[in-house]
């Protein structure tokens, strides 16, 4: 299930004191239950905006934004590559803010999908009186283990692939921290050459979903080096989230926010063990296994979406038990 499309009654941009500029949007009921929606990537962008649909028009004021150096926003990570020293976890979780108070918003709803589902909850865990639920697909967190999964523990499965991953790199570099390397070579054509060779293995990974499709995962050359530069760069510093500061280690701390947790079995890219600890670690969380999907699709999309739509059930019906009653005076 979701709703229909629409387009967004207000955009813009926001201007940050470092020199990015974010794009945001805002659709749906400009007087309803504020719900933000993060992209996966790093680096995606809101494309065509089929978020939109996960959220009830008449119910949600829906905010999207294009993270710093993607999408609509500038200037592109690819472009300037000094902007990648203002690329760190700190620096989106305090555009997230920004943008709530630019936008009047007291607390939203936080839906993210993919890397979008990590800085959900990173900001959860830095601003929790400000996201009143979480609802994540296709979970990720930017643990160490996860980023070494993605890019070498699936060799025994992409054997063929995974030797052409390696191929540029120096023997004893970790491979995420090669390719961050390359992308930030000073001659273009390493950058796009290790763009390309990342693309293909982001390609063959996501590939074992029902819905995979051949070719190249970004087909514009130039949003392919935007795209594998800030995914690299964020995964080599394992997302800024280091030690403590893992997700994971302080999941305990959302509590006191519900939260529903959607990610498909055949998630080769991001195995279910990481949904699944998450949800042990965050008490008041709900995972939900779907078995026919891989990195997201359509039935994830339909959970994640009908948990959306209760939460604002819900909290519309407890504001209505709230309302006092009204009773008319007793006739005399």
């Amino acid at each position: 299930m979701s709703h229909p499309p629409l387009e967004p009654f207000a955009s813009g941009y926001l201007d940050r004191p470092d020199g990015a500029r974010v794009y945001w949007e805002t659709s749906g009921n400009p007087r309803g239950r504020p719900a933000l929606y993060l992209h996966g990537g790093p680096g995606g962008g809101l494309g065509r905006g089929g978020y939109r649909r996960r959220f009830d028009p008449e119910l949600y004021l829906i905010v999207g934004l294009d993270q710093r150096g993607c999408g609509l926003s500038t200037p592109w990570a690819c472009d300037d590559l000094a902007t990648l020293t203002t690329q760190t976890m700190t620096h989106l979780i305090d555009d997230l803010e920004a943008l709530r108070a630019h936008l009047s918003i007291d607390a939203w709803l936080v839906h993210g999908v993919s890397w979008g589902s990590t800085l959900a909850l990173a900001y959860a865990l830095e601003h929790p009186d400000r996201v009143t639920e979480v609802v994540a697909m296709a979970v990720t967190t930017g643990s160490r283990w996860e980023i070494d999964w993605i890019t070498d523990g699936m060799r025994p499965v992409f054997p063929e692939a995974h030797e052409r991953l390696r191929a540029p790199l120096h023997p004893e570099e970790r491979t995420i921290e090669g390719y961050a390397r390359l992308l930030r070579d000073a001659d273009p054509r390493v950058r796009r050459s290790a763009a390309d060779e990342w693309d293909a293995w982001e390609a063959t990974h996501v590939s074992l979903g029902p819905l995979a499709q051949p070719g190249p995962l970004h087909p514009d050359p130039h949003q392919r080096v935007n795209f594998a530069t800030l995914v690299t760069h964020f995964w080599a510093q394992d997302c800024f989230l280091p030690g403590d500061r893992a997700i994971l280690h302080r999941a305990h701390a959302l509590a006191r926010i519900p939260g529903v947790l959607v990610h498909g079995r055949r998630d080769i890219s991001g195995p279910s063990l990481t949904a699944w600890r998450l949800q042990r670690e965050w008490p008041g969380s709900r995972l939900v296994i779907v078995e026919e999907d891989g990195h997201g699709g359509p039935t994830s999309a339909r959970f994640a979406t009908e948990a959306i739509d209760a939460f604002a059930r819900t909290a519309r019906e407890e504001s209505v038990e709230d309302t006092p009653v009204r009773r008319s005076p007793r006739p005399r």
